[in-house]
Order: C-alpha cells, then sequence, then structure tokens
C-alpha cells in the first residue's frame, strides 16, 4: 500500500485528529495508530540517494513559528511549499496556508513575519495544514535551508498528532554548499541569496523563503554536479570524507 492510501487514512481520521492540537493521537486506536506508522514506514525514502540530482524532483519547505523550540511549546504558525522537478524552480506547483493560533504573538515575531493574531485566529488548523502539505509532498524529500528548524517541528507535530515518527527525508542546503564552496558558513538565507546573484524577495514569509530556497537549491545543485557529485549519495559521502 503506498503514499496515496496513507493520505486517504489520515484524511479519514480527520475528525478525530483535529479534535485538539493539544490532543495527540487522543480518539485513534491502538490498531488505527499502527497502520498509520506501516504506511509511513512504506515511504521509499532509499530511492533518492541513487536519483541524479538534476533528476531529482523535490519539495522545498519553509516554517514561520512562535519560536525555536517546538519541545517547549513554540507552534508553527505558517508552512510555505514549492516543487522542484529536474533541477528547476516549478513556481505553479506551490503550497501555502497560515495555521490556527489562538495566543499572543511575541511583538518580534509580528514585525519579522508580518503575522497577526487576527490573521491566525481563525485559519485552519495545523492537523488540515498537515494533511493538505503531505498531500502535496508525496513521497519526495524535503529541502530546507538551514533545515533542523523544520525538521524539528515536523518530527515533534507529526508524533504529537499522529503518533507517526516522520520519514521524509530532509536535506539542507548546506549539504550542497559545504562541497560547492568548501565553506560552511551560518549565514541567513538573503546572504547566500545574493552571493549567488538570486533576487531577494518576500523575506520571512514561509512561501517567499520557500522559493528563494528553491532557487538556490536549483544553484547548488549545478555546481556540486561539476564537482563530480551526481546523487545525493554522493554528496553524503564526500561530506562523511571531510
Amino acid at each position: 500500500m503506498g503514499f496515496e492510501p496513507f493520505i486517504h487514512f489520515m484524511r479519514e481520521m480527520h475528525g478525530k485528529l483535529n479534535a485538539s492540537i493539544f490532543g495527540g493521537a487522543q480518539g485513534m486506536s491502538s490498531q488505527q495508530i499502527a497502520y498509520l506508522r506501516q504506511l509511513q514506514r512504506e515511504l521509499d525514502v532509499e530511492r533518492a540517494l541513487n536519483v541524479p540530482l538534476c533528476e531529482l524532483d523535490v519539495v522545498v519547505l519553509d516554517l514561520e513559528t512562535t519560536g525555536f523550540f517546538p519541545n517547549k511549546g513554540d507552534e508553527i504558525l505558517s508552512i510555505g511549499a514549492v516543487k522542484v522537478e529536474k533541477g528547476e524552480m516549478i513556481e505553479a506547483k506551490s503550497f501555502y496556508s497560515l495555521v490556527r493560533y489562538e495566543g499572543t504573538l511575541k511583538k518580534e515575531i509580528k514585525e519579522i513575519t508580518g503575522i497577526n493574531e487576527e490573521m491566525v485566529k481563525n485559519a485552519p488548523s495545523l492537523s488540515d495544514v498537515l494533511i493538505d502539505f503531505f498531500s502535496f509532498a508525496g513521497d519526495m524529500p524535503i529541502v530546507a535551508h538551514h533545515a533542523n528548524h523544520e525538521k524539528n517541528f515536523l518530527q515533534h507535530v507529526s508524533w504529537k498528532l499522529f503518533r507517526s515518527p516522520l520519514k521524509h527525508r530532509i536535506i539542507d542546503t548546506s549539504f550542497l554548499y559545504r562541497i560547492a564552496d568548501k565553506k560552511n558558513d551560518n549565514k541567513p538565507l538573503e546572504e547566500w541569496c545574493l552571493d549567488n546573484n538570486i533576487v531577494v524577495e518576500n523575506r520571512h514569509h514561509a512561501l517567499g523563503d520557500a522559493k528563494l530556497t528553491a532557487k538556490l537549491w536549483c544553484t547548488y545543485v549545478k555546481k556540486v554536479q561539476k564537482s563530480g557529485c551526481e546523487t545525493l549519495r554522493d554528496v553524503y559521502e564526500r561530506i562523511a570524507a571531510k
């Protein structure tokens, strides 16, 4: 049973999953939880390792959040993503949603993201948005800039809401520029973009940042291939050898 039945199953569980974003998998039977876990296990995460980078289809993701620590109560405010197919960003294949949040946002979060309480109080629930995002992403690897942020939040909410570990492969853009540029500078996204002649716009908007990251990814795919890395497996092996 593949990824589409997994999405269909999660949609069938809509009412129970949406009962409370704080309720984890409340209302789901142990059999249902086990079934969902099994479907997640069937994601073919290994296939991506051997596909030529120029042919590797990925989903580039960015999250705007209330802070940096999901295990300490920080939450997702918006999710933006865009697909890269055969080395090119497909702008028409994009995803964006605000996420319901009923608390008070810190002033600096509102200033940075442009998101305020009015915008998110009636937004879709996190479980609804995640189901839509996973349906959009399918079994594609997920790319993010400074990906630990996205990885930590997705792992946290996947377990909290669905009682299922996140099985998607998550790839950090740093994997590529560590090889192509032989450095691992912890620079913000806009500096990497400017260094590569990518026009910076819609910064700190989840979809805007996803598109910038996608352009950066496409640029560095070409660079690392020139250095002799043809596949993601080659990238990992080159990094491990450093």
